[in-house]
């Protein structure tokens, strides 16, 4: 049973980075917001947004499967897994530069995720 929702939890998890890193994409090519017709309009070729909205949306129906079938006690900390595919992200999508403390703060994410998962 552990390992079926640590999948699951991983694909959810990454799922979920998917939708964040789309949406920064998204909002990048976004241009200035107005409250002009032309505005929305352009942002219907954004593609940016579907993907980020497939993303999410997939995540979502995961999510519901999993709180569904598994002790919520152990599937909400496995979420948590959401943040190290998000450092893992801000490193080689966006190459920013991620210091020692929060390199340590994620392997404690990791490490509390394998105590829940126990």
């Amino acid at each position: 049973m552990i390992y079926r929702l640590l999948l699951i939890s991983v694909i959810q998890c990454l799922l979920l980075c998917g939708g964040q890193v789309l949406l920064k994409f998204a909002l990048k090519v976004m241009g200035n917001f107005s409250w002009s017709m032309s505005f929305f309009v352009s942002q219907l070729t954004n593609w940016w947004w579907l993907g980020c909205g497939l993303c999410y949306g997939a995540a979502t129906v995961l999510w519901m499967y999993i709180i569904k079938n598994f002790p919520f006690s152990m599937a909400y900390p496995m979420i948590s897994m959401s943040y190290v595919f998000g450092m893992l992200a801000a490193m080689f999508i966006f190459h920013e530069t991620i210091p020692l403390t929060r390199w340590i703060g994620v392997a404690l994410i990791m490490l509390g995720c394998i105590l829940v998962a126990k």
